[in-house]
């Protein structure tokens, strides 16, 4: 029921997000409701060696084996086990992982405008394992960076530049390229990655609002062409998700022909219907660096014919 909602909420742009709510040692933390496949009572688990200290290890629910993550490992607290334990089942970068929680709360529906990132007394220079802070219902909630988890903890698993490397000798492309991403490890992986294949002239941006802020300056300014060549959108951001983006880009006769990729951990079948009705040019899931990179190359050089013609 999670899923069929958060599609609902997707579907036209809303700038909405679900939020579930849980606790971990009596503190209030959310995810996504797009990133969660169930929640189950935790089971026995099978010890891996040598793993992280926050990886209890495997198990086997039905046909598929998955990892799961000690959550109050990971964030510091004591790593007692209790039967009435929880296993939130998630299901993104196209990956299944459990995640050990205390209680689920339950799902609140807010815009991402009631989200802010934390500020840097809390993040130390940005770089926290909170991606926001939300309002639900009264109750401040910690919306964490579960990418950011999954990648401290399997570095293997995400983002990696060693793909451009594969690619061969690279041509220096100096075109404006806009990327909005609320990850800063994540950011920065990509920005250094997409260095590496040649796109110098690169612009980041926390979140879609303050990209669209730059994109609607441009236009009164009548110099869109010269800032922005292409966009890259991730889609869980605070203040202005990636389809909201995707809308108000794609609904503007100044900005339309801009070519727009969505770079998600999101991306499933049905995200990817909702991309292509908001009008998004392509769409793919993290950590695919090197397809982003030949996707890249190929809506510029389209681009760049259409104008020559």
């Amino acid at each position: 029921m999670a899923e069929k909602n958060s599609e609902i909420l997707l579907e036209s742009g809303t700038n909405e997000i679900e939020i579930m709510e849980f606790t971990v040692a009596d503190n209030l933390y959310g995810i996504n409701v797009a990133k969660v496949d169930e929640i189950m009572l935790s089971q026995p688990v099978k010890a891996m060696p040598h793993t992280h200290p926050a990886v209890e290890g495997i198990f086997k629910p039905r046909e598929t084996v998955i990892t799961v993550l000690n959550l109050p490992v990971y964030l510091g607290y004591q790593s007692e086990l209790h039967e009435k334990d929880l296993f939130i089942i998630t299901n993104f970068n196209k990956m299944h992982i459990a995640f050990r929680v205390h209680t689920v709360i339950g799902i609140s529906r807010i815009s991402w405008t009631a989200i802010q990132k934390p500020d840097k007394t809390i993040s130390g220079q940005g770089d926290s394992v909170a991606t926001g802070i939300a309002q639900c219902n009264g109750r401040l909630v910690t919306i964490l960076d579960f990418e950011k988890i999954v990648a401290e903890i399997a570095p293997e698993t995400t983002i990696q530049s060693s793909e451009i490397d594969r690619m061969g000798p690279r041509t220096i492309h100096d075109q404006p390229i806009l990327m909005a991403e609320d990850s800063v490890l994540l950011a920065k992986m990509i920005q250094e990655s997409l260095h590496k294949a040649g796109y110098t002239n690169l612009h980041h941006f926390p979140n879609g609002l303050e990209m669209w802020e730059y994109l609607s300056m441009a236009k009164k300014m009548g110099n869109v062409d010269e800032k922005a060549a292409l966009i890259i959108t991730d889609i869980e951001m605070p203040q202005m998700d990636g389809h909201r983006l995707t809308k108000l880009v794609k609904d503007d006769p100044e900005l339309q022909h801009i070519p727009l990729i969505i770079f998600s951990s999101l991306i499933t079948e049905e995200m990817r219907v909702k991309g292509k009705e908001l009008g998004a040019d392509e769409q793919m899931s993290k950590p695919e660096i090197g397809h982003l990179v030949s996707v890249m190359d190929h809506l510029l050089e389209q681009a760049q014919q259409k104008q020559a013609q």
